[in-house]
C-alpha cells in the first residue's frame, strides 16, 4: 500500500467504511478514556497528582501512568481511586465504545440517605 492509498482509521470510519480494530487498540482506547476521567475529576477537585496519590495510598508516578493511559488498574485500585476522588465510578463497556464516569458524592449526611440507600459488597 502506498501513501496515497493509506487512510486513517478515523477517516475510514467517517467515510462509512468497515474498520476492524485490534483488541490492543480497543484496550488502549479504554485505558485513555479512564485516564481522562481520572484527570478530569482530579482537576475538578483542584488536586495535584501527588495529593491524589496520597489519598489513594499510591505513588504519583502510578497516578501519572493511569492518567496517561499507560496502565490498567485493578478493581481494588479503582475502588481506592473513586474513594480518593470522593466519587462513585460508573464503567460502561458496550461493544466498540466505553465510558468511565466519576460522579461526585452528594453532601448528604449518612443518616439522611434516601430510602433504600446505597448497597455495597463487603
Amino acid at each position: 500500500m502506498n501513501h496515497s492509498q493509506w487512510k486513517t482509521r478515523r477517516t475510514r470510519r467517517l467515510m462509512g467504511e468497515q474498520v476492524e480494530e485490534s483488541p490492543a487498540y480497543v484496550e488502549a482506547g479504554r485505558a485513555l478514556a479512564l485516564g481522562q476521567a481520572v484527570y478530569d475529576r482530579r482537576t475538578e477537585l483542584g488536586l495535584s497528582q501527588a495529593e491524589l496519590a496520597r489519598r489513594a495510598a499510591m505513588t504519583q508516578p502510578q497516578i501519572s501512568n493511569i492518567e496517561g493511559g499507560d496502565s490498567a488498574p485493578t478493581l481494588p485500585l479503582l475502588t481506592r481511586l473513586a474513594k480518593a476522588l470522593d466519587a462513585s465510578l460508573t464503567i460502561d463497556l458496550d461493544g466498540d465504545s466505553s465510558a468511565f464516569v466519576f460522579t461526585a458524592h452528594d453532601s448528604q449526611q449518612p443518616d439522611k440517605a434516601p430510602p433504600g440507600g446505597r448497597h455495597s459488597a463487603a
